[in-house]
């Protein structure tokens, strides 16, 4: 018997927590989520992390628990994800997961195993250092030269997973694309009901990341940026979308308002890039959300769907 996941994915400002949390209540479930910055302790607005009220008493699992200046690889997310996925059902609940990063979901789903034992500190410090020197494209082109089918599921600012794909090609002169056909042997433990959130119209897409970036910013968006900026390495939350385009006004060389255009311009251009990975997912159930009258349609829609695959109500 596989373990039943529910897997709600989608672009940012999509709605995906909303749905995972109406979903879990429904299915007596827990949310493990896939989103690599929610990690981090402390960054609650740039990341749009929920809080209490919006968990609305339904458990998270992998969400503000790391510093912010501590590494974490996919191998690490893996680990932990089927560890809490194991708990949870061991419970006697389901597992349900959300997020937004297409490499965590991916790699748990399709149950990739990563080598990694491969770790080079020094060479990580100056591929580090180089990216100072001659800027993340340099890096990226770097990656592409060997590797072009893991350069171009990245943008050239996922700087430290760039890092770790050369990394892993000069420590054992095999692509990371590689090895993760290698690891595919072994079957997926998983029987997966995917659920995608976007728009037909890509406007109302942008129009809620505008809406959510303005938000942010009356939330106190500005200060947890200047308080990252002061306080911890380039290497994690600076390069966090919301954070890293605020610091050429913490520095004096550009005005607040095109420092949050950036912003939204940024989010847009991540929005894009996330669809774009998950609509190579052929088993993705898109739900076009501009097209339903009301949120609880949205969610008895996705019940629909979910019960088509066997699962059962909780």
């Amino acid at each position: 018997m596989k373990i039943p996941l529910i897997v709600v994915v989608g672009p940012t400002a999509s709605g995906k927590t909303r749905l995972a949390i109406e979903l879990a209540k429904i299915y007596n479930g827990e949310v493990v989520s896939a989103d690599s910055m929610q990690i981090y302790k402390e960054m609650q607005i740039a990341t749009a992390k929920p809080d209490e009220a919006e968990m609305d008493g339904v458990k998270h699992h992998l969400i503000d628990f790391l510093d912010p200046d501590e590494n974490f690889s996919v191998a690490d997310y893996l680990l932990l994800a089927r560890k809490c996925i194991d708990d949870i059902i061991s419970r006697g609940k389901q597992p349900i997961i959300c997020g937004g990063t297409g490499l965590y979901i991916s790699s748990l789903v399709d149950n990739i195993k990563f080598d990694d034992t491969c770790s080079n500190t020094e060479l990580r410090n100056e591929l580090l250092s180089l990216s100072k020197e001659k800027g993340n494209k340099y890096l990226w082109d770097m990656l592409n030269e060997f590797d072009p089918q893991t350069a171009s599921t990245l943008h050239e600012n996922n700087l430290m997973r760039v890092i770790r794909a050369i990394e892993v090609y000069k420590e054992t002169s095999v692509p990371l694309s590689q090895h993760k056909i290698n690891s595919r042997a072994e079957q997926t433990p998983f029987n997966c009901c995917f659920i995608g959130l976007s728009c037909n119209d890509r406007q109302k897409l942008y129009d809620r990341i505008n809406l959510r970036v303005d938000r942010m910013l009356e939330t106190g968006l500005v200060e947890e940026a200047k308080k990252f900026y002061c306080s911890f390495s380039p290497t994690t939350a600076k390069q966090a979308i919301g954070y890293k385009e605020l610091i050429p006004f913490f520095e004096g060389s550009m005005g607040l308002d095109e420092c949050v255009d950036k912003i939204k311009q940024e989010t847009r251009r991540y929005a894009k890039r996330q669809l774009t990975w998950f609509k190579r997912n052929p088993d993705i159930n898109w739900i076009m959300t501009d097209q339903f009258l009301s949120h609880s349609d949205i969610v008895n829609y996705s019940v629909d769907l979910i019960n088509s695959r066997g699962f059962i109500n909780g």
